[in-house]
């Protein structure tokens, strides 16, 4: 069973920061994207950003300049630092990843259940 677990959400102001954590448990043995995906009230969820197992890294473009995505592999983590955030920011953030669980098992993904964030003045 893999688990994945978000932390750092809440209540900020226009303009201040966050980071995010994404924590994954479980039986896994290889971990391969890991990626950030948000969804506002009425809204589609959309891609957030990206790192590869390579270190590979993409930003949405609404977010570029603004956030950071970052991953610590021994510790199965990725984050999300949010900087000078903004109003169309509020949603549930999830976190994605794609993940082999043994030498012959398929990669699978696999989402956290989200963190709200909440920007509002």
């Amino acid at each position: 069973q893999v688990q994945l677990v978000e932390s750092g959400g809440g209540l900020v102001q226009p303009g201040g920061s966050l980071r995010l954590s994404c924590v994954a448990s479980g039986s896994i043995l290889n971990i391969n994207t890991m990626a950030w995906y948000r969804q506002a009230p009425g809204n589609q969820r959309e891609w957030v950003a990206s790192i590869t197992n390579s270190g590979s890294i993409s930003y949405s473009d609404s977010v570029k300049g603004r956030f950071t995505i970052s991953r610590d592999n021994a510790k199965s983590t990725v984050y999300l630092q949010m900087n000078s955030l903004k109003l169309e920011d509020t949603a549930v953030y999830y976190c994605n990843m794609r993940i082999q669980r043994s030498r012959f098992g398929l990669e699978n993904g696999y989402w956290g259940q989200g963190t709200q964030v909440t920007v509002s003045s």
